[in-house]
């Protein structure tokens, strides 16, 4: 059975979590305490940081959530999650890179990272001016989610993508913590509610942090 060793909250296990799930690939999960830095886990990957991939035959493909991503596209092509023609391609890799990393810096970072990784990890209290910092750069790209769809049927164009993961997998982990202001972007919180409307989104919606509860509209499909 292939497995992943995740981390519930970390985007980049929750967009490879979605993208076995949209390409209909079982998976085994294995949460990973990556700060415990077993043995065994290091030998998969020495970098010791998730997600990590482990194909049924043993083989782990590490790198980060897009080199595995890409591994995916290229094993499994039916069901393609980054399009059919070049430009198509260009642009959701255009958009998975925005979130990735722009997002990653600007939002996740300093949200996710220092109020729940750092409690984890035993690196001391958060940073509120990061965290204020994350709440107040949410805003421009949410907005620019609301551009998008109202131009296209997805971030990317007419067919739902990887671009719509990625910016799920980041946008997910956030809700859970109740730091998403969907009252001020409409347009946003409709195309995540189509989202939160697919089997790929099942399983996000039911992860659970000991201690930490989501606001009860998480897993609400007509939040």
């Amino acid at each position: 059975m292939r497995k992943l060793h995740h981390l519930p909250l970390d985007s980049g296990c929750r967009k490879i979590r979605m993208l076995l799930r949209e390409k209909k690939l079982e998976c085994e999960l294995y949460a990973e305490k990556v700060w415990e830095r077993r043995d065994a886990f290091l030998k998969l990957n020495p970098a010791g940081e998730v997600p990590v991939l482990v194909e049924g035959d043993g083989t782990s493909i590490t790198g980060g959530a897009q080199v595995i991503s890409e591994y995916l596209e290229e094993v499994y092509p039916e069901n393609t999650l980054l399009g059919e023609d070049p430009l198509t391609r260009a642009e959701v890799r255009r958009i998975v890179a925005w979130f990735d990393d722009k997002f990653r810096r600007e939002v996740t970072t300093n949200l996710v990272e220092e109020k729940m990784l750092k409690r984890f990890l035993g690196l001391g209290e958060p940073n509120s001016q990061a965290i204020r910092a994350g709440h107040a750069n949410i805003h421009y790209h949410l907005e620019y989610i609301a551009w998008l769809t109202d131009r296209r049927t997805w971030l990317a164009g007419d067919d739902f993508s990887l671009a719509d993961i990625t910016a799920a997998s980041h946008i997910s982990s956030l809700d859970y913590m109740g730091d998403v202001p969907w009252k001020d972007h409409l347009g946003a919180k409709d195309w995540y509610a189509r989202i939160k409307s697919r089997p790929c989104m099942r399983g996000v919606l039911t992860d659970l942090v000991p201690g930490v509860p989501p606001p009860k509209h998480y897993a609400d499909l007509d939040f």
